[in-house]
């Protein structure tokens, strides 16, 4: 007999997944996040989650909040149940099921007023986010861009801002025109140096207005940079239908993610912080190493496997890796390109860090899949893949591998797979990226025009050069007979 999930219910529940060891009427809001999506719920909530089981901390419980139409479904679904969360752990010898309840309300999706009188509330000391790599408005050098249309409609109405940022402002406005401190925000996103961008964000937004208040911002709030990671998947009605026939949970939007988690943060704290080292997480005077090792070689590795897999049809991420040529292809670009540049991390082995990047990748349990892997490269491709490039490029190194991912890229966006299959795309840039893909077939360097995306890296002949012939070579020869070019060391010409 199955149960659908609420707090009501939580007895019943717990036949089958462990269940909240604390009170939810106990909690307090603490937290004002952004973008309740599945990786936050298998993350920062998992962790919070963690710390409430242990007793202690009550007082930093999550309240919910978005400006997408995604985010209004979340909370629709959510709210019928409690905003109560049922997540899946899934690795190649176990799988359990876990209700989490640390989120106590998700507020009116893009309601201004609501929000901006929540950030206001002295309780509410930290301010995160998961809205995304694209969510940031930066060009491929990291760098604000405070002319984008929504940016600017919010500087020239500072008082009912629509995006994450002009609200974030707007919040810290009224609390300092209230005499009450101003919060800490606090990025988990795959971004380098993400609190760094996020301060660039908002500082950038209010200046848009206030120049002072702009300065006032980046002199007294907190942006600590960290590292989080866990693979989590997209929930489809398959992990629905999973959730019910396996454990008898009827969850409208279940999460699923493999064992491993990871968070490493800079303990630079406005107003306080939960003491979530109690529960795993690792804080650091300074994330870069740790940022630099899993952008590089987990992120940068995803976007290497992405589109090659895509080009040859595989729908699974496990299923790429189990392909002798995929796994073959990441391991010498890992070893020859990516790894070498990595700064070393203290106390840890990037060979061993890649052994256990391999392990998760080859998890069937989690189906993580190719295409969710090759959506929005335009944000990822900059963050995750051309910092390495171009690192190697400044040491006089050559960039065989990572020239044939960005060929790979520019192959995908012609539209259609080796075997003829439509592709369809996930990505805000995929018209200009098809047309400008369906150039280069004959012109390679028409996919290299695009500087936010680019940036240095299309001015290196040597780029220019292997880029071109790896193209003419994927076109020729197809993306299998490439890939094994480039394992026999005869793509470089």
């Amino acid at each position: 007999m199955t149960c659908k999930l609420s707090l009501a219910t939580l007895s019943d529940v717990a036949r089958t997944a462990a269940i909240p060891g604390y009170d939810r009427a106990s909690l307090k809001a603490g937290i004002v996040h952004f973008g309740v999506g599945n990786f936050h719920r298998a993350h920062q909530a998992i962790y919070l989650d963690d710390l409430f089981n242990a007793g202690t901390d009550h007082d930093w419980a999550i309240v919910g909040a978005g400006v997408l139409p995604s985010d209004a479904a979340m909370r629709e679904k959510l709210a019928a149940q409690d905003f109560l969360t049922t997540v899946v752990e899934q690795d190649n010898n176990k799988t359990a099921a876990r209700v989490t309840a640390p989120m106590i309300d998700i507020l009116p999706v893009g309601d201004a007023t609501a929000i901006i009188a929540k950030l206001a509330d002295p309780e509410i000391r930290i301010v995160s986010m998961t809205i995304t790599e694209g969510g940031y408005f930066i060009d491929a050098s990291g760098t604000f861009n405070p002319t984008h249309p929504a940016i600017a409609a919010d500087g020239q109405n500072p008082n009912a801002p629509k995006t994450v940022f002009g609200l974030i402002v707007a919040g810290l406005k009224a609390r300092k025109d209230k005499g009450i401190g101003p919060f800490t925000v606090m990025s988990c996103d795959n971004i380098p140096h993400n609190g760094v961008v996020t301060a660039n964000a908002v500082v950038g937004t209010a200046a848009l207005s206030d120049p002072a208040f702009a300065d006032w911002i980046r002199a007294n709030v907190a942006f600590p940079n960290g590292m989080v990671d866990r693979i989590t998947p997209a929930t489809s009605q398959r992990e629905v239908d999973f959730l019910r026939d396996n454990f008898q949970i009827e969850d409208s939007w279940p999460v699923y993610c493999e064992e491993f988690k990871q968070w490493v943060l800079e303990d630079k704290f406005t107003a306080g912080r939960p003491a979530l080292e109690k529960v795993g997480v690792t804080f650091v005077p300074d994330v870069t190493p740790y940022e630099h090792m899993k952008i590089r070689i987990l992120n940068g590795g995803h976007a290497a496997i992405a589109y090659p897999a895509a080009l040859m049809d595989i729908h699974f991420v496990h299923d790429s890796m189990e392909d002798p040529l995929i796994r073959a292809f990441l391991a010498k670009l890992e070893k020859d390109e990516i790894i070498p540049i990595v700064p070393p991390v203290p106390n840890t082995s990037l060979a061993d860090y890649f052994a256990l990047i391999e392990h998760r990748l080859l998890n069937p349990k989690i189906a993580d899949t190719i295409p969710r892997l090759a959506q929005d490269g335009s944000n990822r491709q900059p963050k995750f893949i051309l910092p390495s490039t171009l690192d190697n490029l400044r040491q006089g190194r050559d960039v065989v591998g990572l020239a044939l991912v960005s060929a790979l890229w520019c192959r995908y966006f012609a539209g259609k797979t080796d075997s003829g299959k439509d592709i369809v795309f996930n990505d805000a840039s995929a018209e200009r990226l098809h047309a400008a893909a369906l150039k280069a077939k004959d012109d390679p360097s028409a996919f290299l025009v695009f500087d936010d995306i680019f940036g240095e890296v299309a001015k290196s002949e040597l780029f220019r050069k292997r880029f071109a012939h790896a193209l003419k070579t994927l076109w020729e020869k197809g993306t299998r007979e490439t890939l094994q070019l480039y394992l026999d060391g005869k793509l470089a010409v």
